[in-house]
């Protein structure tokens, strides 16, 4: 077990790319190891690949990169323009509310933040937004992503823990809610007290024609998430075959209802897909040698053992996996997280009666608040990157809002009727 995690911290420390870090160390493993065949590898490598469920990763991808070349995501900045024009720091609040619209659309917590960046970063620095603040709000904003369906955690969660992804898109939506109404909370406390972007008193607030006329323009991206969890429920689509049924549905409505999507955008979202697919399939063909070397040195139980040594109090248990989910996401990446600790985690927590859907929507926000945080946060990374923003600001701007998600994670532990309480409602109580 020393040889693995030696391997894997040197490769990771001298900047080895985390799938070659993955695979490498998997690999020098079975070489240092006389008692197992390398063909081992080659086997692991593929069987790894070769799920059906997990077809559905590449498909909302995909889908997602269609809907963004389709015109849905500029009908949904409208709308959340419209909702937050009233209250304080209301650009800021645009990028909360965009978040948890946008989750049903991209599924991406990085794509998320960069677009916002782009499409918001401008006009708050008219505004009198710093650069930190401005990075500080799109990035951890899109934590909310990483909840509301279709969420590309919950699916490799789903995947790899073989729990109903049905299941677990149902259970993000009342998380993912109430994730925007902390920040949204933060961001008008900090814009008051920063005094960024007063609500213009000459602004009329909404009206139910305004509201009915936005809602009109973007009610197909909002139902898009509610077709996917009815179509589910009644066996319409497996998990796998919703992500063949969002492609569809995203090309359907970007060329005959909005008819923005046209073959030039078509083409830009195939090219963005396999691109973005690319990175991530190859981390998951990699790791299938590792996640054996970790069964076969029976980390798991090691694992098992050292936590629940600590406590058995289901809760704390639960706090101390999720701090150290935390710690992970800040040096490892998010996808690799999820395909490398579910298999350690879910049996520990189902053994002391969490239920795994409940488990999976933590796990998920943890994961991927991993992407916003120094020292290697993809997400930080982007959004500071686009406004040359220092990442030494971004990290002092974003500490409010990182407490306010901590907050509402500790809210779900202790509250998990706020999670199962939809999915009970569609699915019927787990057995």
């Amino acid at each position: 077990m020393s040889f693995l995690l030696i391997c894997f911290i040197v490769l990771i420390v001298v900047g080895m790319p985390i799938a070659f870090v993955i695979g490498a160390s998997g690999l020098a493993f079975f070489i240092n190891t006389d008692a197992l065949p390398l063909s081992i590898v080659i086997n692991r490598v593929i069987a790894q690949s070769q799920s059906f469920a997990f077809l559905a990763v590449p498909f909302f991808i995909f889908a997602g990169n269609l809907m963004n070349e389709s015109g849905i995501t500029a009908r949904l900045l409208d709308l959340a323009r419209l909702l937050t024009r009233k209250l304080y720091g209301g650009t800021a609040q645009i990028s909360v509310v965009m978040s948890t619209l946008m989750g049903g659309v991209s599924g991406s917590a990085t794509a998320d933040a960069a677009m916002e960046t782009r499409i918001l970063g401008p006009e708050m620095i008219k505004r009198g937004y710093s650069k930190g603040y401005i990075c500080a709000v799109n990035c951890t904003t899109a934590l909310i992503t990483a909840t509301i369906p279709p969420s590309l955690g919950l699916i490799i969660f789903g995947f790899i823990g073989e729990v109903s992804i049905g299941r677990l898109f149902a259970a993000g939506i009342i998380p993912g809610i109430l994730m925007m109404s902390f920040l949204m909370a933060t961001t008008s406390i900090t814009s008051r007290i920063k005094k960024y972007d007063p609500p213009d008193p000459k602004v009329k607030p909404v009206t139910l024609k305004e509201l009915g006329a936005n809602l009109k323009e973007s009610i197909w991206a909002l139902l898009f998430p509610i077709i996917l969890i009815v179509g589910i429920r009644f066996g319409l689509f497996t998990p796998s075959e919703s992500g063949a049924f969002a492609v569809i549905y995203a090309i359907v409505i970007g060329k005959f209802v909005y008819k923005e999507l046209t073959w030039a955008k078509f083409k830009q979202a195939l090219v963005t897909s396999f691109q973005d697919n690319g990175a991530i399939l190859l981390i998951i063909a990699l790791s299938g040698p590792f996640s054996y070397a970790m069964t076969y040195v029976e980390l798991p139980v090691i694992f098992s053992d050292f936590i629940f040594g600590i406590t058995d109090n289901p809760q704390l248990l639960v706090i101390i996996m999720l701090f150290f989910l935390f710690v992970s996401g800040m040096f490892v990446d998010s996808n690799v997280n999820f395909l490398l600790l579910t298999p350690i985690f879910l049996p520990m927590v189902t053994s002391v009666g969490i239920d795994p859907v409940h488990f999976g929507v933590l796990m998920a926000t943890i994961v991927t608040l991993g992407v916003m945080t120094p020292p290697i946060g993809a997400a930080l990374y982007t959004v500071c990157g686009i406004l040359k923003c220092p990442p030494e600001d971004y990290t002092v701007a974003s500490l409010p809002f990182m407490l306010a998600i901590f907050l509402e994670i500790v809210i779900l532990v202790y509250m998990p009727g706020l999670v199962l309480w939809i999915p009970n409602m569609i699915f019927g109580p787990a057995l």
